[in-house]
């Protein structure tokens, strides 16, 4: 039995929804790992208002397919995490292996709000999805970017403060991705 049969009772395959779960889990975890450097389950718990065990469980599964490695520490029974630093030859995940999960786990969480929104409660069957083009100099799109940074900043302590959570508050996926848009080159004519 393995741990992943242990996180689904009975032996029973995983719904969507505990799937849907242990993807949100992980991607917090990914995320304040990034932010952070280094964290225990406990510390992850905390800032993210799970429980330190279902954070232990996910923090071990990150490491066993190679995203996450134990953080060097003092002993004791702390053991924090962190990123995996090895190098691209070693054969472990890059920064860009790193962002491309990050982008897959996205995509298919939207994937699954497509297919699954009906059936949520009505109040949250709509989603504010929407894209634009904007002719920006950097200076500019920095200052966006900050702009979008700081609309978000009143709600950030509710991932790592459940209680001050409003009752009907939900995770709410917020995706904004600012890049240039580059020309279309000879190569992609010929692929096109």
């Amino acid at each position: 039995m393995t741990e992943d049969d242990l996180n689904t009772p009975n032996g029973q395959t995983a719904s969507s929804g505990e799937e849907l779960r242990k993807h949100e889990v992980r991607t917090a975890l990914l995320s304040l790992l990034a932010e952070v450097g280094a964290v225990t389950a406990t510390e992850a718990a905390s800032r993210l208002g799970y429980s330190s065990g279902l954070c232990s469980f996910h923090l071990r599964q990150l490491a066993r397919h190679g995203y996450i490695e134990e953080a060097p520490h003092s002993g004791g029974r702390a053991r924090p995490w962190r990123l995996k630093q090895d190098t691209p030859a070693a054969g472990g995940p890059t920064a860009t292996q790193f962002g491309d999960l990050a982008r897959g786990l996205e995509d298919e969480s939207w994937q699954r709000w497509l297919t699954q929104r009906d059936g949520a409660p009505s109040e949250w069957r709509h989603d504010e999805a929407f894209s634009a083009v904007a002719y920006l100099t950097p200076e500019e799109m920095s200052r966006v970017a900050d702009v979008i940074r700081r609309a978000l900043a009143p709600y950030q302590d509710r991932e790592q403060r459940p209680l001050a959570r409003p009752d009907r508050a939900r995770p709410v996926a917020l995706i904004t991705r600012l890049f240039p848009l580059l020309p279309h080159t000879t190569d992609d004519a010929e692929h096109d």
